[in-house]
Protein backbone atom coordinates (compact mmCIF):
# COMPACT_ATOMS: atom_id res chain seq x y z
CA UNK A 1 0.00 0.00 0.00
CA UNK A 2 1.33 3.23 -0.99
CA UNK A 3 0.64 6.12 1.63
CA UNK A 4 1.12 9.32 -0.04
CA UNK A 5 0.47 13.38 1.09
CA UNK A 6 1.45 15.54 -1.85
CA UNK A 7 -1.00 16.24 -4.75
CA UNK A 8 1.52 16.04 -7.12
CA UNK A 9 2.88 12.66 -6.41
CA UNK A 10 -1.17 11.95 -5.54
CA UNK A 11 -2.58 12.37 -9.44
CA UNK A 12 0.69 10.24 -10.66
CA UNK A 13 -0.46 7.75 -8.64
CA UNK A 14 -3.66 8.08 -9.35
CA UNK A 15 -2.49 7.37 -13.10
CA UNK A 16 -0.97 4.29 -12.37
CA UNK A 17 -3.97 2.66 -10.81
CA UNK A 18 -6.09 3.79 -13.14
CA UNK A 19 -3.67 1.65 -16.15
CA UNK A 20 -5.74 -0.86 -18.12
CA UNK A 21 -8.98 0.41 -17.09
CA UNK A 22 -8.96 -0.07 -13.61
CA UNK A 23 -12.42 1.07 -11.25
CA UNK A 24 -10.95 3.17 -8.46
CA UNK A 25 -12.95 3.37 -4.82
CA UNK A 26 -12.99 5.76 -2.84
CA UNK A 27 -13.52 5.52 1.57
CA UNK A 28 -13.16 9.08 2.93
CA UNK A 29 -12.57 8.81 6.84
CA UNK A 30 -11.28 10.66 9.47
CA UNK A 31 -9.13 8.17 10.89
CA UNK A 32 -9.03 6.75 14.43
CA UNK A 33 -10.10 3.83 12.09
CA UNK A 34 -12.92 0.48 13.50
CA UNK A 35 -14.56 -2.31 11.80
CA UNK A 36 -16.96 -0.26 10.20
CA UNK A 37 -14.75 1.66 8.38
CA UNK A 38 -13.09 -1.70 6.99
CA UNK A 39 -16.70 -2.52 6.02
CA UNK A 40 -16.66 0.24 3.64
CA UNK A 41 -13.14 -0.89 2.33
CA UNK A 42 -14.44 -4.76 2.65
CA UNK A 43 -17.52 -3.31 0.34
CA UNK A 44 -14.97 -0.91 -1.83
CA UNK A 45 -12.76 -3.98 -2.85
CA UNK A 46 -16.24 -5.79 -4.36
CA UNK A 47 -17.40 -2.79 -6.06
CA UNK A 48 -13.77 -1.54 -7.82
CA UNK A 49 -10.76 -2.76 -8.73
CA UNK A 50 -8.64 -0.16 -6.59
CA UNK A 51 -8.97 1.05 -3.00
CA UNK A 52 -8.46 4.75 -2.02
CA UNK A 53 -8.40 5.61 1.66
CA UNK A 54 -8.54 9.31 2.67
CA UNK A 55 -7.56 10.15 6.33
CA UNK A 56 -8.14 13.94 7.17
CA UNK A 57 -9.16 15.22 10.15
CA UNK A 58 -11.10 18.03 8.46
CA UNK A 59 -10.91 21.49 10.53
CA UNK A 60 -13.62 22.85 8.68
CA UNK A 61 -16.42 20.69 9.89
CA UNK A 62 -15.70 21.29 13.72
CA UNK A 63 -17.44 24.10 15.41
CA UNK A 64 -15.58 26.52 17.63
CA UNK A 65 -16.15 24.92 20.21
CA UNK A 66 -16.53 20.97 19.09
CA UNK A 67 -13.70 18.35 20.10
CA UNK A 68 -11.03 19.27 16.49
CA UNK A 69 -7.86 19.21 19.22
CA UNK A 70 -8.69 15.72 21.26
CA UNK A 71 -10.40 13.91 18.20
CA UNK A 72 -8.99 10.83 18.71
CA UNK A 73 -5.59 9.91 16.08
CA UNK A 74 -4.08 6.86 15.29
CA UNK A 75 -2.39 7.34 11.83
CA UNK A 76 -0.17 4.27 12.34
CA UNK A 77 -2.11 1.69 13.59
CA UNK A 78 -4.77 3.01 11.08
CA UNK A 79 -2.53 2.50 8.31
CA UNK A 80 -1.46 -1.32 9.49
CA UNK A 81 -5.65 -1.85 9.05
CA UNK A 82 -6.24 -0.41 5.73
CA UNK A 83 -2.95 -2.17 4.24
CA UNK A 84 -4.36 -6.08 6.07
CA UNK A 85 -7.98 -5.37 5.03
CA UNK A 86 -6.34 -4.56 0.87
CA UNK A 87 -6.45 -0.65 0.49
CA UNK A 88 -4.20 0.15 -2.34
CA UNK A 89 -3.43 3.99 -1.29
CA UNK A 90 -3.55 6.00 1.26
CA UNK A 91 -3.93 9.56 0.90
CA UNK A 92 -3.31 11.16 4.01
CA UNK A 93 -2.83 15.05 3.65
CA UNK A 94 -2.41 18.12 5.52
CA UNK A 95 -4.29 20.89 6.48
CA UNK A 96 -2.13 23.03 5.02
CA UNK A 97 -1.86 20.77 1.81
CA UNK A 98 -6.08 20.72 1.65
CA UNK A 99 -6.14 24.60 2.72
CA UNK A 100 -3.41 26.64 1.63
CA UNK A 101 -2.86 29.93 2.33
CA UNK A 102 -5.66 31.89 0.73
CA UNK A 103 -8.13 29.34 0.23
CA UNK A 104 -11.39 30.99 0.10
CA UNK A 105 -13.74 28.49 -1.49
CA UNK A 106 -16.86 26.71 0.33
CA UNK A 107 -19.32 24.48 -1.03
CA UNK A 108 -22.77 24.85 0.59
CA UNK A 109 -25.86 22.17 0.07
CA UNK A 110 -28.80 24.27 0.73
CA UNK A 111 -31.74 22.52 1.93
CA UNK A 112 -31.27 19.30 2.88
CA UNK A 113 -28.05 20.60 5.39
CA UNK A 114 -30.27 23.56 7.11
CA UNK A 115 -32.28 20.98 9.60
CA UNK A 116 -31.27 18.47 12.03
CA UNK A 117 -27.48 18.24 12.34
CA UNK A 118 -26.99 21.46 10.19
CA UNK A 119 -29.41 22.98 13.03
CA UNK A 120 -27.73 21.72 15.73
CA UNK A 121 -23.85 22.56 14.30
CA UNK A 122 -24.27 25.30 12.23
CA UNK A 123 -21.36 25.08 9.17
CA UNK A 124 -20.91 21.56 9.56
CA UNK A 125 -21.77 20.28 6.15
CA UNK A 126 -20.55 22.93 4.72
CA UNK A 127 -17.07 21.67 5.78
CA UNK A 128 -18.13 18.27 4.64
CA UNK A 129 -19.07 19.06 1.38
CA UNK A 130 -16.12 21.58 0.60
CA UNK A 131 -13.55 18.58 1.98
CA UNK A 132 -15.22 16.16 0.19
CA UNK A 133 -15.51 17.84 -3.23
CA UNK A 134 -12.07 18.79 -3.20
CA UNK A 135 -11.37 14.54 -2.43
CA UNK A 136 -13.46 13.94 -5.21
CA UNK A 137 -11.38 16.14 -7.49
CA UNK A 138 -8.12 14.91 -6.01
CA UNK A 139 -8.83 11.23 -6.25
CA UNK A 140 -11.24 11.00 -9.38
CA UNK A 141 -12.77 7.76 -8.17
CA UNK A 142 -15.52 5.71 -9.99
CA UNK A 143 -17.31 4.85 -6.67
CA UNK A 144 -17.32 6.50 -3.25
CA UNK A 145 -18.22 4.73 0.02
CA UNK A 146 -19.67 6.22 2.94
CA UNK A 147 -21.47 4.27 6.19
CA UNK A 148 -24.92 4.92 6.98
CA UNK A 149 -24.11 6.43 10.54
CA UNK A 150 -24.05 9.66 9.63
CA UNK A 151 -27.28 9.47 7.06
CA UNK A 152 -27.63 12.99 6.75
CA UNK A 153 -23.86 13.22 5.61
CA UNK A 154 -24.92 10.74 2.99
CA UNK A 155 -28.02 13.01 1.60
CA UNK A 156 -25.59 15.89 1.81
CA UNK A 157 -23.17 14.41 -0.27
CA UNK A 158 -25.63 12.42 -2.74
CA UNK A 159 -27.60 15.80 -3.42
CA UNK A 160 -24.08 17.49 -3.78
CA UNK A 161 -22.89 14.90 -6.21
CA UNK A 162 -26.42 14.97 -8.48
CA UNK A 163 -26.26 18.87 -8.47
CA UNK A 164 -22.46 19.57 -9.35
CA UNK A 165 -22.37 16.52 -12.13
CA UNK A 166 -19.82 14.75 -10.07
CA UNK A 167 -19.50 11.23 -12.24
CA UNK A 168 -19.32 9.13 -9.27
CA UNK A 169 -21.79 6.49 -8.09
CA UNK A 170 -22.32 7.40 -4.29
CA UNK A 171 -22.98 3.99 -2.02
CA UNK A 172 -24.14 4.00 1.55
CA UNK A 173 -22.79 0.85 3.50
CA UNK A 174 -24.96 -0.43 6.75
CA UNK A 175 -24.20 0.89 10.42
CA UNK A 176 -21.76 -1.37 12.09
CA UNK A 177 -22.88 -1.97 15.48
CA UNK A 178 -20.72 -3.38 18.64
CA UNK A 179 -22.91 -7.05 20.19
CA UNK A 180 -25.07 -5.04 22.26
CA UNK A 181 -26.42 -2.61 19.59
CA UNK A 182 -24.69 0.55 19.81
CA UNK A 183 -23.27 2.38 16.54
CA UNK A 184 -19.37 1.73 16.17
CA UNK A 185 -17.53 5.32 16.27
CA UNK A 186 -14.68 6.98 16.69
CA UNK A 187 -15.68 9.16 19.35
CA UNK A 188 -16.72 6.14 21.59
CA UNK A 189 -13.27 6.26 22.93
CA UNK A 190 -14.41 9.19 25.10
CA UNK A 191 -16.94 7.03 27.17
CA UNK A 192 -16.27 5.35 30.27
CA UNK A 193 -18.23 2.37 31.34
CA UNK A 194 -21.02 3.89 32.54
CA UNK A 195 -21.65 6.62 29.77
CA UNK A 196 -21.03 3.40 27.10
CA UNK A 197 -24.13 1.31 29.00
CA UNK A 198 -26.31 4.47 29.48
CA UNK A 199 -25.94 5.07 25.81
CA UNK A 200 -27.70 1.77 24.86
CA UNK A 201 -30.57 3.30 25.23
CA UNK A 202 -30.06 4.93 22.10
CA UNK A 203 -30.58 2.13 19.58
CA UNK A 204 -33.13 0.47 21.63
CA UNK A 205 -35.23 3.60 21.59
CA UNK A 206 -34.58 3.96 17.63
CA UNK A 207 -35.48 0.43 17.81
CA UNK A 208 -38.69 0.42 20.10
CA UNK A 209 -39.94 3.55 17.82
CA UNK A 210 -39.23 1.89 14.50
CA UNK A 211 -40.98 -1.31 15.66
CA UNK A 212 -44.04 0.86 16.93
CA UNK A 213 -44.38 3.09 13.68
CA UNK A 214 -44.08 -0.44 11.28
CA UNK A 215 -47.09 -1.85 12.76
CA UNK A 216 -49.09 1.15 11.97
CA UNK A 217 -48.77 3.17 15.80
CA UNK A 218 -48.75 6.77 16.23
CA UNK A 219 -45.60 8.15 15.13
CA UNK A 220 -45.71 11.46 17.14
CA UNK A 221 -46.73 8.74 20.72
CA UNK A 222 -43.60 6.91 19.65
CA UNK A 223 -41.35 9.62 18.77
CA UNK A 224 -42.33 11.49 22.36
CA UNK A 225 -41.68 7.91 24.16
CA UNK A 226 -38.40 7.55 22.27
CA UNK A 227 -37.62 10.94 23.65
CA UNK A 228 -38.81 10.45 27.44
CA UNK A 229 -36.55 7.12 27.30
CA UNK A 230 -33.02 8.65 26.15
CA UNK A 231 -34.09 11.71 28.74
CA UNK A 232 -34.29 9.03 31.67
CA UNK A 233 -31.31 7.25 30.77
CA UNK A 234 -28.92 10.58 30.85
CA UNK A 235 -29.12 11.96 27.53
CA UNK A 236 -29.04 15.87 27.71
CA UNK A 237 -29.24 18.02 25.35
CA UNK A 238 -31.36 15.73 22.91
CA UNK A 239 -30.55 17.30 19.55
CA UNK A 240 -33.58 15.65 17.98
CA UNK A 241 -35.71 12.55 17.97
CA UNK A 242 -37.43 12.64 14.11
CA UNK A 243 -39.16 10.44 11.58
CA UNK A 244 -37.84 11.68 7.86
CA UNK A 245 -38.41 11.63 4.10
CA UNK A 246 -35.23 8.96 3.63
CA UNK A 247 -34.33 10.96 0.62
CA UNK A 248 -35.13 14.49 1.70
CA UNK A 249 -35.05 14.38 5.35
CA UNK A 250 -37.83 16.33 5.67
CA UNK A 251 -40.24 16.20 8.82
CA UNK A 252 -43.74 14.01 8.41
CA UNK A 253 -43.03 12.07 5.05
CA UNK A 254 -45.50 12.15 2.72
CA UNK A 255 -47.30 8.56 1.95
CA UNK A 256 -45.40 5.82 0.07
CA UNK A 257 -42.08 8.00 0.77
CA UNK A 258 -39.19 5.99 2.03
CA UNK A 259 -39.21 6.71 5.72
CA UNK A 260 -36.14 7.08 8.81
CA UNK A 261 -35.98 7.31 12.31
CA UNK A 262 -32.65 9.53 13.23
CA UNK A 263 -31.61 10.96 16.61
CA UNK A 264 -28.47 12.92 18.13
CA UNK A 265 -28.24 13.36 21.30
CA UNK A 266 -25.29 13.66 24.25
CA UNK A 267 -24.22 11.92 27.16
CA UNK A 268 -21.51 13.91 29.04
CA UNK A 269 -18.89 14.77 26.03
CA UNK A 270 -19.93 12.43 23.65
CA UNK A 271 -21.97 12.93 21.35
CA UNK A 272 -24.24 10.18 19.56
CA UNK A 273 -26.18 10.23 15.98
CA UNK A 274 -27.69 7.17 14.77
CA UNK A 275 -30.70 6.51 12.57
CA UNK A 276 -32.70 3.11 11.39
CA UNK A 277 -34.57 2.83 8.46
CA UNK A 278 -38.65 2.46 9.12
CA UNK A 279 -39.81 0.69 5.86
Amino acid sequence: MQTIDDVNALRTAISGLRRDGARIALVPTMGALHAGHMALVAEARQRADKVVASIFVNPKQFGAHEDLSTYPRAEAADARMLKDGGCDLLWMPSVATMYPDGFASTVSVSGISDLWDGAARPGHFDGVATVVAKLFNQVRPDVALFGEKDFQQLAVIRRMVADLDFAIEIVGVPTERADDGLALSSRNAYLTDEERHSALALPRALGEAAAAIRVGGDAKAALAHGVERLRHAGFDPIDYFALVDAETLAPDPAAGRARRLIAAARIGRTRFIDNLAVD
